[in-house]
């Protein structure tokens, strides 16, 4: 076995990186990320460059890492910016660090892609990723948004642990339908959900949820148009270029889901998600509107997506970042687990002190907010029918 260092999914062919299991993630695609780079939204001066970790057997891919030398900490939603203000208080050069995500995406997925599961491949890869950054002298190395497997190994490998909370919808109940998945909640979370809805469809405002190939051009120019509105509200700078979302209509509409409100047949609002065609699991990940409605953010990003996700049979949305009123709506509290290296022996100390207090009040949260917050019924009522 070989491991190779890239520059990025450019130098891979689509059919040996899409050969590799991404488990449930539409993000670690060939066309995904290579529409990233195509469109200048990482390398160049974007301080996301880059650098692709490749194991092969006999000429054959059979395993890889997609990872990104950053200089800064910005679009990672795992925030260090702690750990790098007391670096520089140090004398600490905390940048440049690697970081192993697909770019601006806060979803759960495999970080090591194999060919068949093969558990030296993956080994092999977590040692060459690290032996990477002492020789580049890189401050350090974030496996972030980590599956339970990976973070196993990488916990195993001397990694630091660390639990961060989103909120996720899983088909717990085996609901069939929408009115199914409201029947298991508490009478007030119901009636609260109705009413929301209804807001909408009193309005005029219809929302469907169509595939990329079903979008046409009015749709496409609205998701990149209340994107750049939405990011430049929020966050000063959008992350993704305009070119990307050409880039993903060209090369990837089939895993795109767009939740479209519209008004008197013109689009008002939307919400984009990406479902791996095959999977189990929908991910949700911007929003925006030409004009703001009552309830029609909960309804384009929350409960039409629901509802599309138990017609379709899936088991699993992630709908992004932070939001603890999405417990109200469905959503109940996980952690998120992510993996760190730190070279400098005095800032890993002070890093592995606050990482032991963070999982220990993040794991005690995560069991409370379910357990009290919850809004659905009681087992003991659940069973009752109440």
């Amino acid at each position: 076995m070989k491991i190779r260092i890239v520059g990025g999914a450019a130098e891979v062919p689509s059919e040996a990186w899409d050969a590799l299991d991404p488990g449930r993630s539409p993000f670690l695609a060939h066309a995904f990320l290579k529409a990233l780079e195509d469109s200048g939204s990482v390398g160049g001066d974007t301080g996301w460059q880059p650098l692709f970790f490749l194991a092969e057997r006999d000429g054959q891919v059979v395993g890889a890492v997609p990872a990104y030398v950053k200089s800064h900490s910005y679009g990672e939603y795992i925030f260090d910016w702690a750990w790098a203000e007391g670096a520089q208080r140090g004398g600490i050069a905390y940048y440049p660090k690697l970081v192993v995500m697909p770019p601006f995406t806060p979803a759960t997925g495999r970080r090591v892609l194999l060919a068949d599961g093969d558990g030296e491949v993956r080994r092999a890869l977590m040692v060459a990723v690290r032996e990477a950054a002492v020789q580049l002298r890189f401050s350090s190395v974030h496996w972030l948004f980590t599956t339970e497997e990976d973070q196993r190994a990488l916990e195993e490998a001397g990694y630091l642990r660390r639990i961060s909370v989103q909120y996720h919808w899983e088909n717990l109940g085996g609901w069939a339908d929408f009115e199914s998945f409201l029947g298991a909640m508490t009478s007030k979370r119901r009636r609260e959900i109705r009413r929301e809805r209804r807001k909408v469809v009193e309005q005029g405002v219809d929302v469907a949820m169509l595939s990329g190939e079903e979008m046409g051009d009015a749709h496409w120019a609205g998701l990149k148009r209340f994107y750049l509105d939405t990011g430049e509200r929020k966050w000063g700078q959008p992350y993704l270029t305009p070119a990307f979302f050409d880039r993903i209509r060209a090369t990837y509409a089939p895993a795109v889901r767009f939740a479209a409100a519209s008004e008197g047949g013109e689009l008002l609002a939307g919400a984009l998600n990406f479902h791996r065609p095959g999977s189990d699991a929908m991910y949700g990940r911007y929003w925006g509107c030409d004009e703001q409605r009552p309830q029609l953010h909960f309804e384009t990003c929350y409960y039409a997506a629901i509802d599309h996700c138990l017609q379709q049979g899936l088991t699993l949305y992630e709908a992004g970042a932070q939001g603890e009123h999405k417990i109200a709506r469905g959503f109940l509290p996980v952690p998120i687990r992510s993996a760190h290296w730190v070279a400098d022996p005095r800032l890993a100390r002070g890093v592995q002190h606050f990482l032991e207090g963070e999982c220990e009040h993040n794991e005690a949260m995560i069991a409370v907010m379910r357990e009290r917050k919850s809004p659905f019924k009681p087992p003991a009522e659940a069973d009752q029918g109440a």
